[in-house]
Protein backbone atom coordinates (compact mmCIF):
# COMPACT_ATOMS: atom_id res chain seq x y z
CA UNK A 1 0.00 0.00 0.00
CA UNK A 2 2.90 2.30 0.82
CA UNK A 3 4.34 1.72 -2.65
CA UNK A 4 0.98 2.34 -4.27
CA UNK A 5 0.51 5.65 -2.44
CA UNK A 6 3.96 6.82 -3.43
CA UNK A 7 3.39 5.95 -7.09
CA UNK A 8 -0.04 7.60 -7.03
CA UNK A 9 1.39 10.84 -5.67
CA UNK A 10 4.29 10.67 -8.10
CA UNK A 11 2.01 10.34 -11.13
CA UNK A 12 -0.20 13.12 -9.73
CA UNK A 13 2.76 15.48 -9.44
CA UNK A 14 4.33 14.44 -12.74
CA UNK A 15 1.09 14.26 -14.72
CA UNK A 16 1.04 15.39 -18.34
CA UNK A 17 -0.03 19.06 -18.13
CA UNK A 18 -2.06 18.69 -21.35
CA UNK A 19 -4.15 15.75 -20.15
CA UNK A 20 -7.33 16.39 -18.11
CA UNK A 21 -7.54 15.02 -14.58
CA UNK A 22 -6.47 15.71 -11.01
CA UNK A 23 -2.86 16.27 -12.05
CA UNK A 24 -3.89 19.00 -14.47
CA UNK A 25 -6.02 20.70 -11.78
CA UNK A 26 -3.09 20.59 -9.36
CA UNK A 27 -0.77 22.06 -11.98
CA UNK A 28 -3.18 24.94 -12.68
CA UNK A 29 -3.51 25.71 -8.96
CA UNK A 30 0.25 25.80 -8.42
CA UNK A 31 0.68 27.83 -11.60
CA UNK A 32 -1.81 30.42 -10.32
CA UNK A 33 0.00 30.52 -6.98
CA UNK A 34 3.34 31.14 -8.74
CA UNK A 35 1.87 34.02 -10.75
CA UNK A 36 0.30 35.47 -7.58
CA UNK A 37 3.69 35.29 -5.84
CA UNK A 38 5.40 37.21 -8.61
CA UNK A 39 2.69 39.87 -8.52
CA UNK A 40 3.04 40.08 -4.72
CA UNK A 41 6.82 40.61 -4.97
CA UNK A 42 6.25 43.41 -7.49
CA UNK A 43 3.57 45.09 -5.36
CA UNK A 44 5.70 44.84 -2.21
CA UNK A 45 8.23 47.19 -3.82
CA UNK A 46 5.57 49.95 -3.62
CA UNK A 47 5.94 51.22 -0.05
CA UNK A 48 2.59 52.99 -0.07
CA UNK A 49 0.94 49.66 -0.85
CA UNK A 50 3.12 47.35 1.22
CA UNK A 51 3.20 49.17 4.57
CA UNK A 52 -0.58 49.22 5.24
CA UNK A 53 -0.96 45.62 4.00
CA UNK A 54 2.28 44.14 5.37
CA UNK A 55 0.43 41.53 7.44
CA UNK A 56 -1.41 40.23 4.38
CA UNK A 57 1.75 40.04 2.28
CA UNK A 58 3.61 38.20 5.05
CA UNK A 59 0.75 35.75 5.57
CA UNK A 60 0.53 35.09 1.85
CA UNK A 61 4.27 34.48 1.70
CA UNK A 62 4.09 31.98 4.57
CA UNK A 63 1.18 30.18 2.89
CA UNK A 64 3.02 30.06 -0.44
CA UNK A 65 6.22 28.77 1.14
CA UNK A 66 4.23 26.08 2.94
CA UNK A 67 2.66 24.91 -0.32
CA UNK A 68 5.94 24.99 -2.24
CA UNK A 69 7.75 23.21 0.60
CA UNK A 70 5.20 20.40 0.72
CA UNK A 71 5.38 20.09 -3.04
CA UNK A 72 9.20 19.94 -2.99
CA UNK A 73 9.29 17.34 -0.19
CA UNK A 74 6.65 15.20 -1.92
CA UNK A 75 8.60 15.31 -5.18
CA UNK A 76 11.78 14.38 -3.30
CA UNK A 77 9.98 11.52 -1.53
CA UNK A 78 8.18 10.10 -4.57
CA UNK A 79 10.98 10.49 -7.12
CA UNK A 80 12.11 6.91 -6.36
CA UNK A 81 8.99 5.74 -8.22
CA UNK A 82 10.89 6.80 -11.33
CA UNK A 83 13.35 4.04 -12.37
CA UNK A 84 15.98 6.71 -13.07
CA UNK A 85 16.00 7.64 -9.37
CA UNK A 86 15.12 4.28 -7.83
CA UNK A 87 17.94 4.25 -5.26
CA UNK A 88 16.53 5.63 -1.97
CA UNK A 89 19.61 7.78 -1.25
CA UNK A 90 21.60 8.29 -4.44
CA UNK A 91 18.42 8.49 -6.51
CA UNK A 92 17.06 11.33 -4.39
CA UNK A 93 20.40 13.13 -4.48
CA UNK A 94 20.47 12.83 -8.27
CA UNK A 95 16.91 14.14 -8.48
CA UNK A 96 17.72 17.04 -6.15
CA UNK A 97 20.53 18.04 -8.53
CA UNK A 98 18.24 18.26 -11.58
CA UNK A 99 17.50 21.80 -12.87
CA UNK A 100 13.78 21.69 -12.03
CA UNK A 101 14.44 20.43 -8.50
CA UNK A 102 17.02 23.19 -7.95
CA UNK A 103 14.44 25.75 -9.10
CA UNK A 104 11.92 24.30 -6.63
CA UNK A 105 14.51 24.60 -3.85
CA UNK A 106 15.39 28.19 -4.77
CA UNK A 107 11.69 29.08 -4.53
CA UNK A 108 11.65 28.30 -0.79
CA UNK A 109 15.29 28.82 0.25
CA UNK A 110 15.09 32.63 0.75
CA UNK A 111 12.42 32.06 3.41
CA UNK A 112 14.30 29.44 5.44
CA UNK A 113 17.86 30.71 5.08
CA UNK A 114 17.59 33.56 7.65
CA UNK A 115 16.39 31.04 10.25
CA UNK A 116 19.75 29.27 10.20
CA UNK A 117 22.19 32.03 9.20
CA UNK A 118 22.22 35.53 10.78
CA UNK A 119 22.03 38.07 7.96
CA UNK A 120 22.07 41.87 7.86
CA UNK A 121 19.18 43.94 6.55
CA UNK A 122 20.58 44.43 3.04
CA UNK A 123 21.03 40.70 2.47
CA UNK A 124 17.55 40.08 3.88
CA UNK A 125 16.09 42.50 1.33
CA UNK A 126 18.05 40.80 -1.45
CA UNK A 127 16.74 37.40 -0.36
CA UNK A 128 13.17 38.68 -0.36
CA UNK A 129 13.71 40.00 -3.87
CA UNK A 130 14.97 36.57 -4.93
CA UNK A 131 11.41 35.31 -4.45
CA UNK A 132 10.72 36.68 -7.92
CA UNK A 133 12.65 33.66 -9.23
CA UNK A 134 9.63 31.55 -8.25
CA UNK A 135 8.44 32.43 -11.73
CA UNK A 136 10.99 29.89 -13.00
CA UNK A 137 8.77 27.17 -11.55
CA UNK A 138 6.40 27.88 -14.44
CA UNK A 139 8.80 25.94 -16.66
CA UNK A 140 7.55 22.73 -15.02
CA UNK A 141 3.94 23.40 -15.97
CA UNK A 142 4.18 25.12 -19.37
CA UNK A 143 4.36 22.95 -22.48
CA UNK A 144 5.85 25.86 -24.42
CA UNK A 145 8.71 26.27 -21.93
CA UNK A 146 9.34 22.51 -21.93
CA UNK A 147 9.47 22.64 -25.71
CA UNK A 148 11.87 25.57 -25.51
CA UNK A 149 14.09 23.57 -23.17
CA UNK A 150 14.22 20.63 -25.59
CA UNK A 151 14.99 22.96 -28.49
CA UNK A 152 17.78 24.71 -26.58
CA UNK A 153 19.24 21.36 -25.57
CA UNK A 154 19.12 20.07 -29.16
CA UNK A 155 20.71 23.24 -30.53
CA UNK A 156 23.23 23.81 -27.72
CA UNK A 157 26.23 23.49 -30.06
CA UNK A 158 24.78 25.95 -32.57
CA UNK A 159 23.93 28.41 -29.81
CA UNK A 160 27.46 28.04 -28.44
CA UNK A 161 28.92 28.91 -31.83
CA UNK A 162 26.65 31.96 -32.13
CA UNK A 163 27.64 33.19 -28.66
CA UNK A 164 31.32 32.75 -29.52
CA UNK A 165 30.85 34.75 -32.73
CA UNK A 166 28.99 37.47 -30.83
CA UNK A 167 31.76 37.76 -28.21
CA UNK A 168 34.33 37.86 -31.02
CA UNK A 169 32.45 40.67 -32.75
CA UNK A 170 32.19 42.68 -29.52
CA UNK A 171 35.94 42.40 -28.91
CA UNK A 172 36.91 43.25 -32.50
CA UNK A 173 34.45 46.13 -32.97
CA UNK A 174 35.22 47.72 -29.60
CA UNK A 175 38.96 47.54 -30.32
CA UNK A 176 38.55 49.11 -33.76
CA UNK A 177 36.28 51.85 -32.44
CA UNK A 178 38.71 52.63 -29.63
CA UNK A 179 41.50 52.99 -32.17
CA UNK A 180 39.42 55.26 -34.43
CA UNK A 181 37.64 57.45 -31.86
CA UNK A 182 39.93 57.60 -28.82
CA UNK A 183 41.84 60.72 -29.88
CA UNK A 184 38.64 62.64 -30.69
CA UNK A 185 36.53 61.37 -27.76
CA UNK A 186 38.95 60.40 -24.98
CA UNK A 187 36.18 60.31 -22.37
CA UNK A 188 33.59 58.23 -24.27
CA UNK A 189 36.20 55.87 -25.74
CA UNK A 190 38.74 55.99 -22.92
CA UNK A 191 39.70 52.33 -23.26
CA UNK A 192 38.56 49.11 -24.90
CA UNK A 193 36.36 47.92 -21.98
CA UNK A 194 34.55 51.28 -22.12
CA UNK A 195 34.14 50.94 -25.88
CA UNK A 196 32.57 47.52 -25.34
CA UNK A 197 29.43 49.22 -24.00
CA UNK A 198 29.03 51.01 -27.32
CA UNK A 199 29.73 47.78 -29.22
CA UNK A 200 27.09 45.82 -27.28
CA UNK A 201 24.47 48.58 -27.65
CA UNK A 202 25.15 48.82 -31.39
CA UNK A 203 25.36 45.11 -32.14
CA UNK A 204 22.09 44.54 -30.29
CA UNK A 205 20.58 47.27 -32.54
CA UNK A 206 19.45 49.21 -29.44
CA UNK A 207 21.76 52.20 -29.94
CA UNK A 208 21.00 54.29 -26.85
CA UNK A 209 22.76 57.31 -28.34
CA UNK A 210 24.73 58.18 -25.22
CA UNK A 211 27.98 57.22 -27.01
CA UNK A 212 28.39 57.47 -30.78
CA UNK A 213 31.23 57.97 -33.31
CA UNK A 214 31.87 61.45 -34.70
CA UNK A 215 34.70 60.88 -37.18
CA UNK A 216 33.88 59.87 -40.78
CA UNK A 217 35.75 56.60 -40.41
CA UNK A 218 34.05 55.94 -37.08
CA UNK A 219 30.60 56.58 -38.57
CA UNK A 220 31.30 54.22 -41.48
CA UNK A 221 32.54 51.58 -39.09
CA UNK A 222 29.54 52.13 -36.82
CA UNK A 223 27.12 51.64 -39.74
CA UNK A 224 28.82 48.41 -40.75
CA UNK A 225 28.73 47.15 -37.18
CA UNK A 226 25.00 48.00 -36.90
CA UNK A 227 24.30 45.94 -40.03
CA UNK A 228 26.33 43.05 -38.60
CA UNK A 229 24.24 43.28 -35.44
CA UNK A 230 20.97 42.91 -37.39
CA UNK A 231 22.29 39.82 -39.16
CA UNK A 232 23.75 38.46 -35.94
CA UNK A 233 20.40 38.44 -34.17
CA UNK A 234 18.42 37.33 -37.23
CA UNK A 235 20.54 34.17 -37.55
CA UNK A 236 19.70 32.56 -34.18
CA UNK A 237 16.03 33.50 -34.65
CA UNK A 238 15.95 31.45 -37.87
CA UNK A 239 17.82 28.54 -36.26
CA UNK A 240 15.49 28.39 -33.25
CA UNK A 241 12.35 28.79 -35.39
CA UNK A 242 13.41 25.86 -37.57
CA UNK A 243 14.27 23.81 -34.48
CA UNK A 244 10.84 24.55 -32.98
CA UNK A 245 9.05 23.24 -36.07
CA UNK A 246 11.26 20.13 -36.16
CA UNK A 247 10.52 19.42 -32.50
CA UNK A 248 6.78 19.79 -33.09
CA UNK A 249 6.92 17.37 -36.01
CA UNK A 250 8.98 14.94 -33.96
CA UNK A 251 6.46 15.01 -31.12
CA UNK A 252 3.68 14.52 -33.63
CA UNK A 253 4.89 11.07 -34.60
CA UNK A 254 7.50 11.38 -37.31
CA UNK A 255 8.52 13.26 -40.39
CA UNK A 256 5.98 14.38 -42.95
CA UNK A 257 7.47 12.31 -45.68
CA UNK A 258 7.21 9.03 -43.82
CA UNK A 259 3.93 7.87 -45.34
CA UNK A 260 4.25 4.29 -44.05
CA UNK A 261 3.60 5.52 -40.49
CA UNK A 262 0.44 7.65 -40.72
CA UNK A 263 -0.79 9.23 -37.50
CA UNK A 264 -3.76 7.86 -35.63
CA UNK A 265 -6.77 10.15 -35.05
CA UNK A 266 -5.74 10.46 -31.38
CA UNK A 267 -2.27 11.61 -32.37
CA UNK A 268 -3.69 14.14 -34.83
CA UNK A 269 -6.00 15.61 -32.17
CA UNK A 270 -3.17 15.71 -29.64
CA UNK A 271 -0.84 17.50 -32.04
CA UNK A 272 -3.51 20.04 -33.02
CA UNK A 273 -4.06 20.77 -29.34
CA UNK A 274 -0.32 21.30 -28.88
CA UNK A 275 -0.25 23.72 -31.82
CA UNK A 276 -3.19 25.66 -30.39
CA UNK A 277 -1.42 25.86 -27.03
CA UNK A 278 1.78 27.14 -28.64
CA UNK A 279 -0.19 29.80 -30.49
CA UNK A 280 -1.91 30.92 -27.27
CA UNK A 281 1.46 31.19 -25.50
CA UNK A 282 2.91 33.18 -28.39
CA UNK A 283 5.56 30.65 -29.40
CA UNK A 284 4.22 30.24 -32.95
CA UNK A 285 2.43 32.73 -35.19
CA UNK A 286 -0.93 32.06 -36.83
CA UNK A 287 0.80 31.47 -40.18
CA UNK A 288 3.21 28.90 -38.70
CA UNK A 289 0.34 27.12 -36.97
CA UNK A 290 -1.64 27.03 -40.22
CA UNK A 291 1.30 25.46 -42.08
CA UNK A 292 1.76 22.84 -39.37
CA UNK A 293 -1.97 22.06 -39.33
CA UNK A 294 -1.87 21.36 -43.06
CA UNK A 295 1.05 18.98 -42.56
CA UNK A 296 -0.66 17.24 -39.65
CA UNK A 297 -3.97 16.80 -41.45
CA UNK A 298 -2.14 15.63 -44.56
CA UNK A 299 -0.23 12.99 -42.58
CA UNK A 300 -3.23 11.99 -40.51
CA UNK A 301 -5.13 10.75 -43.51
Amino acid sequence: MHRLNKETIYHLLEADPEKPGAGRILDVCILMLIVANVIAVILESVEGLYIPHATFFQAFDIFSVAVFTVEYLLRLWTCTANPDYANPVLGRLRYAATPLAIIDLLAILPFFLPMFIPLDLRIMRALRLLRVFRILKISRYSYALKLLGRVMKAQVHVIGVLIFILVLLVVITSSLMFFVEHDVQPDDFANIPTAMWWAVATLSTVGYGDVFPVTPLGKALGGLIALLGIGMFALPAGVLSSAFLEEIQKNGGGERGNSSHSRSPEEVVDLLERLALLREEGVLTDEEVAVQKQRVLGDGG
